[in-house]
């Protein structure tokens, strides 16, 4: 090869490189500044048993969501990850909630979905709403209304409890400043996150867990669960205020089997990585796989701290795998909770001593200490004690949130 010809084909290899390093840094800066971000989120499951599943043909749902960080447009995310049919939503309506089934005046805004009013979205799938112009304050109560033509329906999609109102009414009422007749459902059907427009700063957080996470005993429409009270802390930081948190806990939610819902790891792509403009994910999963030990019938129930341990390490590299930042929840006291027994309080033990220094995680809250009793740390603080052993009672999931260190969201 000639020295010309050797010159020019080390210029079209620099060129290529130099390309491809623009080309990253591109990549690298979108993901820093991604175009949407998460400001509410919940975790699906599929509807089982006649408590749950409902005959939806020909009504309107209204549902309503506590967003965490505000903007200045958004976007609806509907599923049909369980169903095993197409489901049509025949009409949309996005607008800001006034109470019960009431929305505000001048607030309710048309969806569309490529332009749409309909839409018909696959079995196992999502579809996002076009973007909206609505003005959402954080902290502030959204509220989603669309109707379900008659249509077969096989697997419901939904999130059991919602700890939050929601409303179904015959016909299509989407439009409607208040719903004639509605029934009451605290359960979350076919919706399940809503993004905002991403601006300087926009990062979302996602909470990953059982139902300590999801917010059991919680009261109704209170937003009190510890996420909720992360989130309103944000609010107060201005350096936060436009950081999203997203509650994906499942009550009865294991880390190896499957309970209610899919187990952690199965459900870690959907849930958290596939999450608008995630930045960090807690993790605070584990007691009901402990909890199982009491019940070594199933032979699955068998497991061991380092498998729980093996099992918290691969959610915490994924994220890492993703660019997110992963930091490990201590799991609470149980002592003297229904399924508690000497067995599970050592394995439960064992894998707090090794959240806290395996160095798996990019940093620890330990929710363990912050509820444990000083003067037996295997027991709720009875302060904190719903009064089942198991589940914080409001001021245990206020100081769960009121314990989390903000400066970790400002890595």
């Amino acid at each position: 090869m000639s020295k010309r010809s050797f010159r020019y084909s080390f210029t079209l290899v620099s060129i290529a490189a130099l390309l491809l390093a623009i080309s990253a840094s591109g990549r690298a800066q979108s993901a820093k500044h991604p175009q949407w971000v998460g400001t509410w989120a919940t975790a699906p499951m599929l509807a089982e048993g006649g408590f749950h599943v409902h005959p939806f043909a020909a009504v309107t749902l209204r549902e309503i969501a506590h967003i965490s960080a505000g903007g200045d447009q958004l976007r609806i995310r509907f599923t049909n990850e369980f169903g095993l049919d197409p489901l049509t939503i025949g009409a949309a309506h996005v607008a800001l909630s006034a109470g019960g089934s009431q929305i505000k005046d001048g607030t309710d805004h048309a969806l569309t979905f490529g332009g749409a009013a309909s839409v018909i979205i696959p079995p196992g799938s999502v579809m996002y709403s076009d973007p909206v112009s609505l003005a959402v304050a954080p902290l502030s109560d959204v509220a989603v209304s669309f109707y379900l033509p008659s249509q077969v329906m096989r697997g419901e999609t939904y999130h059991s409890f919602a700890d939050q109102d929601n409303f179904a009414a015959n016909g299509d009422q989407v439009g409607a400043s208040e719903l004639s007749q509605a029934a009451n459902l605290q359960s979350w059907y076919f919706f399940d996150g809503i993004d905002v427009a991403a601006v300087d700063g926009s990062r979302a957080i996602v909470t990953l867990g059982d139902s300590i996470t999801d917010g059991a005993h919680s009261p109704v429409n209170a937003n009190l669960r510890w996420p909720d009270v992360l989130s309103a802390r944000l609010q107060q930081d201005h350096s936060l205020n436009h950081v999203g948190v997203l509650n994906v806990g499942i009550g009865g939610n294991r880390v190896l089997n499957d309970g209610a819902g899919p187990n952690a790891l199965a459900r870690l792509d959907r849930d958290v990585l596939a999450q608008s403009g995630v930045r960090y994910v807690i993790v605070l999963e584990s007691i009901n796989d402990i909890g199982g030990l009491a019940h070594l019938s199933a032979p699955e129930n068998d497991i061991t701290a380092a498998r729980l341990e093996q099992g918290l390490k691969q959610i915490a590299d994924a994220a890492h795998e993703h660019g997110i930042k992963a930091f490990g929840a201590t799991i609470t006291p149980y002592g003297g909770a229904g399924y508690s027994c000497a067995k599970g309080e050592q394995v439960r033990e064992d894998v707090n001593n090794w959240i806290r220094t395996s160095g798996a995680f990019d940093g620890v809250i330990d929710f363990d200490k912050i509820t444990q009793d000083p003067q037996n740390p295997t027991r709720f603080n009875p302060l904190y004690d719903s009064g089942d052993h198991l589940h914080p009672s409001d001021a245990g999931y206020k100081a769960m949130g009121d314990g989390v260190d903000l400066a970790l969201f400002n890595r």
